[in-house]
């Protein structure tokens, strides 16, 4: 919630943020990065969000995910091979990342990723989760392609819709 409170504090400013959490309802507008919020106010942000900017929630969840890529980069670079770039951490971000999430910070509950490696430039993700992000991570691989200057060359496409429980996105670095 922290992060989205700067996202949408970065993009519109303070004013908007306040706006956003009295319309959604939340009795609270300040967040810790640590705490674990309900999943519903989330979703009542970023829809109220949605709504205020005139786009899809989908793709919100989406300009959302490519703008957190920095921060989680920095949040958790000590688990990063120097030598990765997009497609592997992808590959990675499973048995790397949440792994350690979900046993450094229990409550918190990150997508299941299933990776396959489908060829050297390719890759098969099935992201699973009754949460329903998968626009957010659609979001994040994209945006570790501009974190990793590869923009132009890796293609994501989600398959299936991005709001169930179980989206597959392929990952192509052309």
């Amino acid at each position: 919630m922290t992060l989205l409170k700067r996202y949408v504090q970065t993009q519109y400013d303070h004013a908007t943020w306040i706006r956003l959490v009295e319309t959604s309802g939340i009795s609270r507008s300040d967040f810790e990065v640590q705490e674990v919020y309900p999943d519903q106010d989330l979703y009542a942000l970023v829809g109220h969000a949605a709504e205020m900017a005139g786009v899809p929630p989908e793709e919100l969840h989406e300009k959302f995910g490519e703008y957190l890529v920095p921060d989680l980069m920095l949040m958790y670079g000590k688990l990063v091979n120097p030598e990765w770039r997009t497609l592997e951490m992808v590959e990675n971000t499973e048995m790397h990342m949440h792994v350690h999430i979900r046993q450094q910070n229990p409550g918190h509950t990150p997508p299941v990723l299933k990776v396959e490696r489908l060829g050297k430039n390719e890759l098969q993700v099935d992201y699973v989760s009754p949460r329903r992000m998968g626009a957010l991570a659609v979001g994040i691989i994209r945006g570790l392609a501009v974190y990793f200057n590869e923009e132009e060359r890796i293609e994501v496409v989600p398959e299936t819709s991005e709001n169930g429980e179980h989206v597959s996105i392929r990952v192509r670095r052309k």
